[in-house]
């Protein structure tokens, strides 16, 4: 096994406001799909890249305590630091680095209340 990731999912209580916030701060388009009858707002992929979505399902709630999911922040963690907060989330920990050859990572809380992890090289 190559890589144990293939999927996530972040619950969500209002899936459009939760997919308007990450396609705001990640400059991206989620894809809006369902899967029994639950809505979905999948992230963009390149298969066979492992990814993820958004889900709203009543049985599902946000934790900002929990299993921490790192998002790739990019060329610049500072602007997607600046379009969390433009976008309504928090953020809970600025850029900090973790080591000259890892790179850095931040956390943020986002519409929902998710506590997420940002990682760049830079």
């Amino acid at each position: 096994m190559q890589n144990p990731i293939c999927w996530f999912e972040l619950p969500v209580i209002d899936i459009e406001r939760a997919a308007r916030f990450y396609e705001e701060v990640f400059a991206i388009s989620l894809r809006r799909e369902s899967c029994g009858g639950h809505p979905l707002a999948v992230f963009p992929y390149e298969a066979p890249q492992p990814s993820g979505a958004l889900v709203q399902m009543p049985q599902l709630e946000p934790r900002n305590n929990g299993t921490l999911v790192y998002l790739n922040g990019g060329e610049d963690l500072n602007l997607v630091l600046e379009r969390i907060r433009s976008a309504g989330g928090e953020v809970m920990m600025e850029k900090t680095s973790i080591g000259e050859d890892i790179g850095h990572i931040a956390l943020f809380l986002d519409s929902e209340g998710n506590r997420v992890g940002l990682h760049s090289l830079h």
